[in-house]
């Protein structure tokens, strides 16, 4: 099974790749289950790109490829909402009105703020950055519940002018476990993100510590993901990104339709 499970097209602000390129990108790569997740982050600061999905253009559009390529490839319905506290009844209300197959969360914001705008780290320290970053993650994790899988844990990781980037667990532990924890006492997961190799920070989203964490306190629930905005980068990494799941301890990784978990053997 090959499934890529965090990717956009053009209904994506910050992507301009139509999708019809993205599934005959896959189908060359010999991709079995493609899953859609393209943004939606209501309420977000003004950077220059609407993050604001139109979801039934999204919804047309898909089913019009799943049906058109449907002995090709699986193509799935899936979405990344931007998670914010005031924006939980929201959100709610467009999961249960879609048949979506697959729900990314994400924490692209801290207090608000973008960790993408410079200002970001020219207002914190690089540790109070990462603390404001997983502090809202743990706020959001405990109080929102309508997602599937957290995605790209240390996403805050990208951004900030700084030498080594890394996140060193000790001094994010009792954040990063109550994270980790909750998440997997509600039956979610969390994902591994290859776009970090890619952007050459060295790592995945989120690291191998991260990773290994969440398999020694019971994580189970894991998916791949290229979160690729091109066709070239669908899939990409994935063999590197498997053998670290292996060496953290997984012997399977997970796949979402209508919701409902799947388990593959890696």
């Amino acid at each position: 099974m090959l499934a890529d499970y965090h990717l956009h097209s053009d209904y994506s602000g910050d992507c301009n790749v139509p999708m019809q390129e993205m599934i005959e990108g896959a189908i060359a790569k010999k991709v079995d289950r493609l899953c859609f997740t393209e943004h939606h982050d209501l309420d977000f600061p003004d950077i220059g790109i609407d993050f604001t999905l139109d979801i039934d253009g999204y919804y047309d559009e898909i089913m019009k490829y799943k049906a058109l390529y449907s002995d090709q490839i699986q193509i799935l319905f899936g979405i990344e909402l931007g998670i914010q506290g005031h924006l939980y009844p929201q959100l709610s209300q467009i999961t249960s009105s879609y048949p979506f197959d697959f729900i990314l969360a994400s924490n692209h914001l801290a207090k608000g703020a973008d960790p993408f705008d410079p200002s970001y780290f020219e207002t914190r320290s690089q540790y109070q950055g990462y603390f404001d970053y997983f502090e809202d993650m743990l706020n959001n994790v405990t109080n929102y519940s309508d997602f599937d899988i957290f995605s790209h844990l240390d996403y805050v990781i990208r951004y900030g002018n700084f030498k080594d980037k890394k996140i060193y667990y000790p001094d994010f532990k009792d954040l990063l476990d109550a994270i980790l924890k909750t998440i997997i006492a509600k039956g979610k997961g969390i994902e591994i993100n290859t776009s970090g190799i890619r952007y050459g920070l060295g790592q995945p989203h989120p690291s191998y510590e991260i990773l290994t964490r969440y398999k020694e306190l019971g994580g189970e629930i894991i998916t791949l993901g290229s979160d690729a905005h091109t066709a070239k980068d669908i899939t990409r990494h994935f063999d590197q990104a498997k053998e670290l799941l292996k060496k953290a301890g997984f012997s399977y990784f997970t796949t979402f339709v209508n919701r409902k978990p799947y388990f593959h053997h890696l």
